[in-house]
Protein backbone atom coordinates (compact mmCIF):
# COMPACT_ATOMS: atom_id res chain seq x y z
CA UNK A 1 0.00 0.00 0.00
CA UNK A 2 2.64 2.76 0.95
CA UNK A 3 6.08 2.50 0.02
CA UNK A 4 8.99 4.92 0.62
CA UNK A 5 12.59 4.89 -1.19
CA UNK A 6 15.49 6.58 -0.01
CA UNK A 7 13.83 9.22 1.18
CA UNK A 8 15.50 12.38 2.72
CA UNK A 9 14.30 15.49 4.46
CA UNK A 10 16.18 18.48 5.58
CA UNK A 11 15.58 20.96 8.46
CA UNK A 12 18.35 23.71 6.98
CA UNK A 13 21.53 22.23 7.36
CA UNK A 14 20.26 19.46 9.09
CA UNK A 15 19.08 15.80 7.62
CA UNK A 16 16.35 14.89 9.63
CA UNK A 17 15.51 11.51 7.33
CA UNK A 18 18.68 9.93 5.58
CA UNK A 19 17.73 7.19 3.21
CA UNK A 20 14.69 5.96 4.49
CA UNK A 21 13.19 2.80 2.97
CA UNK A 22 9.88 1.45 4.22
CA UNK A 23 7.02 -1.09 2.89
CA UNK A 24 3.21 -1.75 4.76
CA UNK A 25 1.20 -4.03 3.07
CA UNK A 26 -3.00 -3.40 3.10
CA UNK A 27 -4.63 -4.39 6.42
CA UNK A 28 -0.91 -3.94 8.36
CA UNK A 29 -0.45 -2.21 11.36
CA UNK A 30 3.16 -1.53 11.14
CA UNK A 31 4.94 0.78 14.17
CA UNK A 32 7.59 3.16 13.51
CA UNK A 33 10.00 3.33 17.20
CA UNK A 34 12.99 5.14 18.30
CA UNK A 35 13.93 8.10 20.61
CA UNK A 36 12.99 11.22 20.92
CA UNK A 37 14.44 13.46 17.53
CA UNK A 38 14.89 10.00 15.61
CA UNK A 39 13.03 11.32 12.51
CA UNK A 40 9.54 9.22 13.47
CA UNK A 41 7.65 12.65 13.62
CA UNK A 42 9.20 14.08 10.16
CA UNK A 43 8.38 10.84 8.16
CA UNK A 44 4.55 10.81 9.19
CA UNK A 45 4.83 14.55 8.15
CA UNK A 46 6.58 13.95 4.49
CA UNK A 47 3.81 10.98 4.01
CA UNK A 48 0.99 13.22 4.52
CA UNK A 49 3.00 16.31 2.58
CA UNK A 50 3.32 18.95 5.57
CA UNK A 51 7.20 18.75 4.93
CA UNK A 52 9.16 18.39 1.10
CA UNK A 53 11.08 15.93 0.65
CA UNK A 54 14.87 16.47 -0.80
CA UNK A 55 15.72 12.77 -2.50
CA UNK A 56 13.66 9.76 -2.82
CA UNK A 57 9.83 8.69 -3.58
CA UNK A 58 6.86 8.30 -1.69
CA UNK A 59 4.35 5.44 -3.53
CA UNK A 60 0.56 5.16 -2.20
CA UNK A 61 -0.85 2.19 -4.06
CA UNK A 62 1.74 2.43 -7.10
CA UNK A 63 0.98 6.19 -7.43
CA UNK A 64 4.22 8.69 -6.87
CA UNK A 65 2.80 11.18 -4.15
CA UNK A 66 6.05 12.29 -3.32
CA UNK A 67 6.07 16.17 -2.35
CA UNK A 68 1.77 16.53 -3.42
CA UNK A 69 -0.36 19.28 -1.43
CA UNK A 70 -1.43 17.78 2.06
CA UNK A 71 -4.86 18.00 1.03
CA UNK A 72 -4.61 16.11 -2.17
CA UNK A 73 -2.84 13.40 -0.10
CA UNK A 74 -6.00 13.46 2.22
CA UNK A 75 -7.95 12.95 -1.30
CA UNK A 76 -6.37 10.37 -2.10
CA UNK A 77 -6.65 8.10 1.55
CA UNK A 78 -4.39 8.83 3.85
CA UNK A 79 -5.25 10.40 7.06
CA UNK A 80 -2.84 12.12 9.51
CA UNK A 81 -3.83 12.19 13.53
CA UNK A 82 -0.60 14.55 14.46
CA UNK A 83 1.62 14.25 17.89
CA UNK A 84 0.33 16.98 19.80
CA UNK A 85 -3.42 16.22 19.12
CA UNK A 86 -4.03 19.92 17.27
CA UNK A 87 -7.27 20.17 17.89
CA UNK A 88 -9.60 23.03 17.19
CA UNK A 89 -10.02 24.29 20.88
CA UNK A 90 -12.74 26.81 20.02
CA UNK A 91 -15.20 24.53 18.09
CA UNK A 92 -17.29 21.95 19.37
CA UNK A 93 -16.27 17.94 18.90
CA UNK A 94 -19.46 17.55 16.40
CA UNK A 95 -17.37 20.78 14.30
CA UNK A 96 -14.19 19.06 14.90
CA UNK A 97 -15.25 15.89 13.28
CA UNK A 98 -17.14 17.73 10.37
CA UNK A 99 -13.64 19.43 9.44
CA UNK A 100 -12.15 16.04 9.35
CA UNK A 101 -15.04 15.34 6.34
CA UNK A 102 -14.18 18.80 4.37
CA UNK A 103 -13.16 17.12 1.06
CA UNK A 104 -15.92 14.58 1.27
CA UNK A 105 -19.17 15.15 -0.40
CA UNK A 106 -21.07 12.53 -0.01
CA UNK A 107 -23.35 13.37 2.83
CA UNK A 108 -24.76 10.02 3.47
CA UNK A 109 -21.45 8.47 3.90
CA UNK A 110 -19.88 11.32 6.08
CA UNK A 111 -23.32 10.60 8.71
CA UNK A 112 -22.37 7.08 8.72
CA UNK A 113 -18.58 7.64 9.44
CA UNK A 114 -19.78 10.58 12.50
CA UNK A 115 -21.62 7.54 13.94
CA UNK A 116 -18.88 4.95 13.62
CA UNK A 117 -16.46 7.33 14.84
CA UNK A 118 -18.37 8.36 18.29
CA UNK A 119 -19.55 4.34 18.42
CA UNK A 120 -15.49 3.78 18.50
CA UNK A 121 -15.23 6.33 20.52
CA UNK A 122 -18.24 6.67 23.36
CA UNK A 123 -16.82 9.51 25.35
CA UNK A 124 -17.38 12.04 22.34
CA UNK A 125 -20.78 10.99 21.67
CA UNK A 126 -21.22 12.17 25.32
CA UNK A 127 -19.35 15.60 24.97
CA UNK A 128 -20.44 16.00 21.21
CA UNK A 129 -22.02 19.93 21.65
CA UNK A 130 -19.04 21.15 23.89
CA UNK A 131 -15.88 22.74 22.72
CA UNK A 132 -13.17 20.78 22.12
CA UNK A 133 -10.78 23.03 24.33
CA UNK A 134 -12.96 21.49 27.37
CA UNK A 135 -11.86 18.43 26.86
CA UNK A 136 -9.67 16.15 29.05
CA UNK A 137 -6.19 14.84 27.16
CA UNK A 138 -7.55 11.41 26.80
CA UNK A 139 -10.90 12.70 25.40
CA UNK A 140 -8.82 15.14 23.18
CA UNK A 141 -6.38 12.34 21.27
CA UNK A 142 -9.45 10.14 20.72
CA UNK A 143 -11.17 13.56 18.47
CA UNK A 144 -7.86 14.02 16.85
CA UNK A 145 -8.01 10.30 15.65
CA UNK A 146 -11.61 10.47 15.30
CA UNK A 147 -11.50 13.43 13.03
CA UNK A 148 -8.54 12.05 10.80
CA UNK A 149 -10.94 8.91 10.69
CA UNK A 150 -14.04 11.54 9.11
CA UNK A 151 -11.75 11.30 5.98
CA UNK A 152 -12.55 7.87 5.46
CA UNK A 153 -8.88 6.78 4.97
CA UNK A 154 -7.32 3.32 3.67
CA UNK A 155 -4.09 4.26 5.37
CA UNK A 156 -3.68 6.02 9.06
CA UNK A 157 -1.04 7.94 10.08
CA UNK A 158 -1.06 7.84 13.83
CA UNK A 159 1.32 10.12 15.57
CA UNK A 160 1.93 9.44 19.45
CA UNK A 161 -1.51 9.03 20.55
CA UNK A 162 -0.60 7.79 24.19
CA UNK A 163 1.24 11.01 24.61
CA UNK A 164 0.88 12.39 28.11
CA UNK A 165 -2.31 9.93 29.26
CA UNK A 166 -2.88 8.00 31.95
CA UNK A 167 -2.05 4.32 31.62
CA UNK A 168 -6.32 2.80 31.40
CA UNK A 169 -6.63 5.38 28.73
CA UNK A 170 -3.74 4.55 27.13
CA UNK A 171 -5.07 0.74 26.87
CA UNK A 172 -8.35 1.83 25.49
CA UNK A 173 -6.86 3.77 22.78
CA UNK A 174 -4.90 0.68 21.74
CA UNK A 175 -7.62 -1.89 21.88
CA UNK A 176 -9.43 1.00 19.43
CA UNK A 177 -6.64 1.00 17.12
CA UNK A 178 -6.66 -2.92 17.09
CA UNK A 179 -10.48 -2.16 16.33
CA UNK A 180 -9.80 0.03 13.51
CA UNK A 181 -7.44 -1.95 11.67
CA UNK A 182 -9.64 -5.05 12.39
CA UNK A 183 -12.52 -2.78 10.62
CA UNK A 184 -10.32 -2.20 7.18
CA UNK A 185 -7.91 -0.02 7.94
CA UNK A 186 -4.38 0.17 7.49
CA UNK A 187 -2.23 2.14 10.52
CA UNK A 188 1.29 3.46 10.47
CA UNK A 189 1.65 4.01 14.47
CA UNK A 190 4.94 6.00 15.53
CA UNK A 191 4.66 5.99 19.34
CA UNK A 192 7.22 6.65 22.48
CA UNK A 193 5.75 3.34 24.36
CA UNK A 194 7.45 0.61 22.21
CA UNK A 195 5.97 -2.53 24.00
CA UNK A 196 2.83 -1.02 24.07
CA UNK A 197 2.95 -0.55 19.77
CA UNK A 198 4.73 -4.08 18.88
CA UNK A 199 2.08 -5.78 21.21
CA UNK A 200 -0.29 -4.51 18.59
CA UNK A 201 1.54 -4.40 15.31
CA UNK A 202 2.56 -7.09 12.80
CA UNK A 203 6.05 -5.20 11.90
CA UNK A 204 8.29 -2.88 13.32
CA UNK A 205 10.94 -0.32 11.81
CA UNK A 206 13.64 0.99 14.50
CA UNK A 207 14.69 5.07 13.32
CA UNK A 208 17.85 6.05 14.73
CA UNK A 209 19.10 9.67 13.46
CA UNK A 210 16.93 9.53 10.92
CA UNK A 211 18.09 6.07 9.58
CA UNK A 212 16.47 2.95 9.51
CA UNK A 213 18.40 0.56 11.36
CA UNK A 214 16.02 -2.81 11.60
CA UNK A 215 13.40 -4.14 10.25
CA UNK A 216 11.07 -7.45 11.69
CA UNK A 217 8.19 -8.80 12.50
CA UNK A 218 6.55 -7.29 15.90
CA UNK A 219 6.97 -10.45 17.68
CA UNK A 220 11.30 -10.61 16.90
CA UNK A 221 11.71 -7.31 17.38
CA UNK A 222 10.04 -7.53 20.90
CA UNK A 223 12.19 -10.59 21.75
CA UNK A 224 15.27 -8.73 20.52
CA UNK A 225 17.85 -7.88 23.06
CA UNK A 226 19.37 -5.02 21.81
CA UNK A 227 15.25 -3.84 21.60
CA UNK A 228 14.40 -4.40 25.01
CA UNK A 229 17.46 -2.66 25.86
CA UNK A 230 17.44 0.58 24.04
CA UNK A 231 13.39 0.46 23.70
CA UNK A 232 11.75 -1.97 26.34
CA UNK A 233 13.82 -0.78 29.40
CA UNK A 234 14.57 -4.44 30.10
Amino acid sequence: MLTLENLEVSYGPIKALKNVSLEIAAGEIVTLIGANGAGKSTTLRAISGLVPTSMGHILFEGKEITNSPADRIVQLGIGHSPEGRRIFANMSVRENLELGAYTRRDRSGISEDLERGLTLFPRLKERIGQNAGTLSGGEQQMLAMARALMARPRLLLLDEPSLGLAPFLVRDIFRIIKDINAQGTTVLLVEQNAHLALGIAHRGYVLETGHIVMADEAKALLANDDIKKAYLGE
